[in-house]
């Protein structure tokens, strides 16, 4: 009983706040009176109707989390665990031959692109925050400079995309070390408002050296990705992809050559990154993220484990963002703001840090899903927001929150749950 009452008093206090604040946005609207003027009218039944969801949402959470089994959140992910050795494979395959299926509109492969660089930008941010426990708020920034670099050299020296794409990922590698070096004391909050200001840094720049940069405005002509040599034009004719193999030049055609570039350059993402977390590099990560005091008293170098992994993060950034580049042809630091970082941290955060598959399934849902609601208008981004709460308060550790051990003593492999993790033994 004194339970149902704390959580009665919870939720009423939940609503008179949202009476507050609903009260001049819901409760009331502009309007013209009879003489064509502007005037306020008020809307009661609205504004009532918010809070009263607002107290029957907050008595709910409050409920399941009470009555909400121990186990759900370690046997849920247990069954994600065993359920990826088929999920993943079936992704793979459907990302292979989708840009193939006939008939499917070119909206379609673009938003697989898309999809795809997030899927890039969040494998490259977990090695940073779910392998190495560093919360990196300013990941845009390796992002831009991976543009940047490419932009820049490709216009000035007259590079092709392929000899830029090394090129981008080491200077970004560069900074993310740059980055790394004064931060190697600060963990926490404090990190997360030194790498936030990093990313601002870098934007401010590109934003203000306008004889480099171009300023607001940006920078374009950059070239695009080619095929051996073979370019994607509609104009068709000698040097380009129609002309050689003798087809008509199609828009689909370029779209999936750049659906599969993108593509090809995740799964080197992904198979670089669990390569290296069966390494000893990636086992110092993991420990590292546990507990930093116990991973110096085993004796491994925590300064040089922490500069690989903010290096490594940083260097698949730059290879999204030189990629981003050539897609678009043109860059400006509107495209480099922190929300990019802050979506990118939301996917990883999701799909649960240091998860392969967490990060794709929350792409998906992170980047896809708003695309796919475009008719709903005004609504859309209400749908989702909702939708990401929900998820949030099932799975308040993302879609995957339980580990596997990178090394295992017996034969039978055990998935780690969240709640252990909490104590050093994930």
């Amino acid at each position: 009983m004194s339970n149902l009452l704390e959580d009665l008093k919870d939720s009423a206090a939940a609503a008179f706040f949202a009476l507050l604040i609903f009260g001049p946005f819901i409760g009331l609207r502009l309007s013209d009176n009879d003489a064509g003027n502007l005037g306020i009218a008020t809307r009661p039944e609205a504004l009532a109707l918010a809070v009263i969801a607002v107290f029957a949402a907050r008595l709910l959470i409050l409920t399941w989390g009470r009555h909400r089994p121990a186990k759900i959140a370690t046997g849920l992910g247990a069954q994600v665990q065993k359920t990826g050795k088929f999920i993943a494979p079936a992704l793979l395959v459907f990302a292979v031959v989708m840009p193939l299926l006939p008939g499917l509109p070119n909206a379609y492969i673009d938003l697989g692109v898309l999809i795809m660089t997030y899927v890039m930008l969040g494998w490259g941010l977990n090695i940073v925050v779910g392998l190495a426990g560093l919360l990196d708020l300013g990941y845009v920034a390796f992002y831009a400079v991976g543009a940047y670099s490419f932009a820049l050299i490709s216009t000035t020296f007259g590079l092709g995309f392929w000899e830029c794409l090394p090129i981008a990922g080491i200077l970004a590698a560069f900074w993310g070390m740059c980055l790394g070096f004064p931060v190697l004391r600060l963990r926490g909050d404090y990190l997360a408002i030194v790498t936030l200001a990093f990313g601002e840094i870098i934007r401010l720049v590109i934003t203000n050296w306008v004889s480099l940069t171009g300023g607001p405005n940006g920078l374009l002509g950059m070239p695009e990705p080619t095929l051996f040599g073979l370019r994607f034009s509609m104009a068709g004719g000698p040097g380009t992809f129609a002309g050689f193999f003798g087809i008509t030049p199609a828009p689909w055609q370029r779209d999936a050559f750049l659906y599969y570039v993108i593509l090809g350059l995740a799964l080197l993402t992904n198979w670089v990154t669990l390569r290296l977390r069966k390494q000893p590099l990636g086992r110092a990560w993991e420990a590292l993220r546990e507990d930093e005091i116990a991973c110096r008293s085993l004796g491994i170098n925590v300064r040089n484990t922490k500069l690989t992994a903010f290096a490594i993060g940083a260097f698949f950034g730059g290879f999204a963002g030189c990629f981003f580049s050539a897609r678009q042809g043109f860059i400006s630091p509107d495209s480099f703001t922190f929300i990019e970082s802050a979506t990118v941290l939301a996917i990883v955060v999701l799909g649960g840090a240091g998860s392969q598959l967490g990060v794709v399934l929350a792409a998906c849902v992170m980047i896809g899903v708003p695309q796919m609601l475009q008719s709903l208008q005004i609504y859309r981004m209400l749908i989702f927001g909702i939708a990401l709460v929900l998820i949030m308060i099932v799975r308040p550790r993302g879609f995957i929150s339980t580990r596997r051990p990178t090394v295992l003593l017996g034969k039978k492999p055990v998935a780690i749950g969240a709640e252990l993790r909490a104590e050093g033994r994930g």
